[in-house]
C-alpha cells in the first residue's frame, strides 16, 4: 500500500503530513459540490489526523483497531497533489474494502486521475475480494466514474433526519420491549443470524460478514473508549430478544454527541418478521437521546425495508440525503512463478512412495474352480483351451491325465 506507482508523471503514494493542507482543500471542494454528512465528518477527521499524526503512522505499522483509520493516498504531478482517495477494510477478515471518499480537483476527474487511484487500490490491495462505496445519486461525475471502473448498484440508501421536537413527542410513549437486552459478545451468534436474516442474498455476499464482526477485544474496547472520550460522543446499544424462537429480532445502536455539537446517529436492524418493532425501537432511542442536548436524530433505510420508510414518512421525519450503493468484485491474478525442478518431474517419479517395493508373489490357491472332463464333452471344448486348475504338481492335473490316458487307451 505505500509503493509508489507511476502513470503518466503521475505519482500515487500513501499521504504525508505535509499533504494534509491539500487534501483539506479537496475536500472542501467536494463539500460545495456535495454538501452531506460524510463531508462534513470529514474535517473533524482531519482535526484529528493533525493532531495525532505521528501516533496514528505508528499504529499503521501493526494490526490494530486504528490501523486504517485514514488510509489515504494521493496523486501527485510536479508537487502538486492533484487528487485523494480514501478507503477502509469493511468486515473484520478484511475481504471486503469500501471507498470512503475520491477528490480530484476540478476538472481533473475527467482526465482520468480518479481511474488512477481506484485501479491502484483495487491492485495494491491483494485481501480485498469485494469493494464497496455509497454515492449521492444526483452526483452524475461520481457515479460516471465509478461505472467506467467496474462497479455496479447494489441498493439505494435513504437518510432520515428526526427533529428534536419528534424525539420528544416519540419519547412520551413507553416502549413495549420486555426483552431488550444490553449488547456483549456473548450475544454475537444471534446479532450475526439477525443480520444475516434482515438482507437480501446479494447484500448479504458482499457485505460477507461473519460472527467475528459482532465481537469486540478488550483493546478494540479501550480503543472505542478513549475515541468517544476524544469525540465526546456516547454510544448506547441494545437487542430484542424472542424467547420463543431463541433468536434476536431487533437491534439498535444510538450513537449520542454529549455537548450538541453534531447530530446524533443510529443504525437499526429489524427482523423482516416482526416489523412492529420499529414504533417501539424509535420511541426507546427517542427516550435515551432526552437525557442529552437536543439535536437531530440521522437514520438509514435502504430499498428493501419498505416497512421503515413507510412508518418514517408517517411520523414527520425528512429525507435528507439519497444515494446509491455500489460494489465491485476484483480478481487478482497469481503472479507467475519461476521455473523449478518440480516441473521436470515425471508422475511415475512423484508416486514412487505408492509404487510396490518388490514383485508380489502369486498365491497357491485359485479362485476359479476347474472345469471337470464332462463338462468340456458336454460343450465340445476338450483339450481347446481348457483353463488348468493348478500347478503342475498338483493332483488335480495328476488326476487328470490319468483319466485321459485311459480313455485313449
Amino acid at each position: 500500500m505505500n509503493a509508489f506507482t507511476r502513470t503518466a508523471n503521475l505519482v500515487i503514494r500513501a499521504f504525508q503530513h505535509r499533504d494534509l493542507d491539500a487534501i483539506e482543500q479537496l475536500c472542501l471542494t467536494d463539500a460545495e459540490q456535495d454538501a452531506n454528512h460524510r463531508s462534513q465528518g470529514t474535517a473533524h477527521q482531519l482535526a484529528q489526523v493533525r493532531q495525532w499524526y505521528g501516533l496514528l503512522k505508528f499504529l499503521s505499522l501493526f494490526p490494530n483497531p486504528l490501523r486504517y483509520y485514514f488510509c489515504t493516498h494521493v496523486a501527485e504531478q510536479a508537487g502538486k497533489v492533484l487528487g485523494m482517495i480514501q478507503i477502509s477494510p469493511f468486515n473484520r477478515t478484511h475481504s471486503t474494502w469500501r471507498v470512503d471518499r475520491v477528490a480530484t480537483e476540478p476538472g481533473e476527474m475527467t482526465q482520468g486521475v480518479g481511474s488512477q487511484l481506484l485501479r491502484f487500490c483495487l491492485e495494491s490491495v491483494w485481501e480485498a475480494r469485494t469493494w464497496l462505496l455509497e454515492v449521492d445519486v444526483n452526483d452524475k461525475g461520481s457515479l460516471a466514474l465509478y461505472r467506467q471502473n467496474g462497479f455496479q448498484p447494489l441498493a439505494q440508501l435513504t437518510y432520515w433526519a428526526i427533529a428534536p421536537e419528534l424525539l420528544r413527542d416519540l419519547a412520551v410513549r413507553e416502549p413495549d420491549l420486555p426483552n431488550l437486552l444490553p449488547v456483549s459478545n456473548a450475544d454475537a451468534q444471534l446479532l450475526y443470524q439477525l443480520d444475516t436474516v434482515a438482507m437480501p442474498p446479494l447484500v448479504r455476499q458482499v457485505f460477507d460478514r461473519h460472527i467475528t464482526d459482532f465481537k469486540t477485544s478488550l483493546f478494540s474496547a479501550v480503543v472505542e473508549g478513549l475515541r468517544q472520550w476524544f469525540n465526546r460522543v456516547e454510544v448506547v446499544s441494545g437487542y430484542v430478544f424472542e424467547p420463543q424462537r431463541k433468536a434476536a429480532i431487533g437491534y439498535f445502536q444510538v450513537q449520542l454527541c454529549r455537548d450538541g455539537s453534531r447530530p446524533h446517529s443510529a443504525q437499526l436492524t429489524v427482523h423482516p418478521a416482526y416489523t412492529w418493532l420499529y414504533p417501539e425501537m424509535l420511541a426507546q432511542m427517542a427516550r435515551i437521546a432526552q437525557e442529552l442536548p437536543p439535536q437531530t436524530l440521522r437514520l438509514a433505510s435502504a430499498d428493501y425495508q419498505p416497512e421503515r420508510e413507510e412508518y418514517l414518512e408517517q411520523i414527520g421525519a425528512t429525507r435528507q440525503e439519497h444515494t446509491l450503493m455500489m460494489s465491485r468484485s476484483v480478481w487478482h491474478k497469481l503472479r507467475e512463478l519461476k521455473p523449478s525442478a518440480l516441473e521436470g518431474l515425471q508422475l511415475s517419479e512423484v508416486l514412487q512412495g505408492f509404487q510396490p517395493a518388490r514383485k508380489p508373489v502369486p498365491g497357491r490357491i485359485s479362485m476359479i474352480p476347474p472345469m471337470s472332463p464332462n463338462y468340456l464333452e458336454a460343450n465340445g471344448q476338450k483339450g481347446k483351451g481348457a483353463p488348468k486348475s493348478g500347478g503342475a504338481g498338483t493332483p488335480e492335473n495328476n488326476g487328470s491325465r490319468s483319466d485321459d490316458s485311459a480313455t485313449e487307451a
